[in-house]
């Protein structure tokens, strides 16, 4: 092989690579899919998803705002919540709907709240493409708020990590 060969080889996949990234990240699916996605969503067209963008960034301090309407990510043992350990009620920092039980809280060690089950109702799914493999999103079902990640990797007796950005809660105590 050739030194020319080589370079060409390499900018190849060094250009498909980004290519790939790129896509990826482009691939996340709007507010508005998430919305049109759930069937007899009972929270269709409620007040909290009319409001504007200016409006959230008024409401919520900037992390939450990223969390909650660009799914940025917090920086892994920041918040507070991750160590509350009163009885009471999670709830969304964009709309205030209960989403867990203090009671479904636990341990995971990643940094992050983490709770084996939901409120009913509370949640909304989707796919999140943004890294190279494909992630289950969930996020607020009133107003669209991204929350975390959910894993197959919890403890009994779903089996499930509910994984939340903390700035994305709000903690009422019993």
């Amino acid at each position: 092989m050739t030194q020319r060969s080589f370079q060409i080889s390499r900018r190849t996949l060094l250009l498909s690579g980004a290519a790939t990234a790129i896509i990826a990240a482009c691939s996340g699916g709007s507010r508005e899919a998430l919305a049109e996605n759930t069937p007899d969503d009972p929270y269709a067209g409620n007040e909290w998803r009319k409001l504007t963008e200016a409006e959230w960034k008024a409401r919520l301090s900037p992390e939450a705002f990223g969390v909650l309407r660009h799914a940025d990510t917090e920086r892994a043992f920041s918040s507070p919540l991750e160590h509350e350990k009163r009885q009471g009620t999670y709830h969304c920092a964009g709309c205030d709907l209960p989403l867990f039980s203090s009671d479904k809280k636990f341990d995971s060690g990643t940094g992050w709240p983490s709770f084996w089950d939901v409120m009913p109702g509370a949640i909304g799914t989707s796919e999140d493409h943004k890294l190279f493999y494909t992630r289950t999103e969930y996020h607020c079902a009133r107003c669209l708020g991204h929350q975390g990640h959910v894993f197959d990797d919890g403890p009994a007796p779903t089996g499930q990590r509910w994984c939340n950005n903390g700035v994305a809660l709000t903690f009422r105590p019993a």
